[in-house]
């Protein structure tokens, strides 16, 4: 079957029984890219023999956008995290709000945003796009909902496209969760369309119970198909559980992208 994406898949969420270097080289041998999240809790020297090509990963560990502290933090933690994405060739290293902990719950919660927050998360993107320049890496922005992760700034697709749009600077791009959109906002294809000259990767799971597509209320290969009207081309990642067997989970994703 040929699909005009990229397709890959969070190796965090398959086959939690199975060291996470069998993950990346079975996900590799199905034909996909491969996505983690915190690298401290694996093998490097492991996952650089899996054989995988890893389409994204987190890119810091702690720190925050919108205050002097936080932000101070978050570019050394992302500076450190950058030589870890050099060493395993990661494409795409990842950004949120703030530092997220057990559960996806933000470390440190925040209620109202204000104009000064805005600023200073616009000032803190800017320095990661300078640290990104220097080292040859690209991050991404991604939006989340309120839902799954309560009390993360600017988590929205709307916060996020604004942040983007107005850095607007080849280093930084949107990571477009569309299972975050769904529970956000919905309107799934107009906010691709509106989000579409900054999208790096989007990344796809079917609500609610945030497993493959075809086993909620998302049509996502109609969403397939308004992406490829739209010329994009670049990586779908399933960043979901599997509702019953890894392999038909995958096999269903890849035939609603095809």
């Amino acid at each position: 079957m040929n699909t005009p994406f990229t397709l890959a898949a969070c190796a965090e969420m398959l086959w939690t029984d199975k060291p996470i270097e069998w993950r990346a080289s079975r996900l590799s041998e199905m034909g996909f890219q491969v996505g983690l999240w915190n690298w401290p809790a694996h093998d490097l020297a492991k996952l650089e023999k899996s054989g995988a090509t890893f389409s994204i990963m987190n890119g810091y560990l702690t720190g925050r956008l919108a205050d002097d502290e936080g932000a101070d933090e978050l570019l050394r933690s992302a500076r450190e995290t950058a030589q870890i994405g050099k060493r395993l060739g990661v494409a795409r290293l990842n950004l949120h709000g703030t530092g997220l902990g057990d559960g996806g719950i933000p470390v440190a919660q925040t209620q109202v945003v204000t104009g000064a927050m805005w600023m200073k998360a616009r000032d803190t993107l800017n320095r990661i796009c300078d640290m990104a320049d220097k080292e040859g890496v690209t991050y991404y922005l991604e939006n989340s909902n309120s839902l799954d992760h309560p009390g993360c700034p600017f988590s929205t697709t709307a916060d996020v496209l604004a942040l983007v749009s107005s850095i607007n600077r080849p280093q930084l791009q949107i990571n477009l969760d569309l299972y975050h959109t769904q529970i956000g906002e919905g309107d799934l294809v107009r906010w691709c369309q509106k989000c579409l000259p900054w999208i790096g990767e989007i990344q796809v799971a079917d609500n609610p119970g945030r497993c493959e597509p075809g086993t909620g209320e998302i049509n996502y290969s109609g969403v397939a198909s308004a992406l490829k009207a739209m010329a994009y081309s670049g990586p779908v990642a399933m960043e979901a559980n599997a509702s019953g067997d890894v392999e038909q989970a995958l096999e269903a994703f890849r035939i609603a992208f095809t």
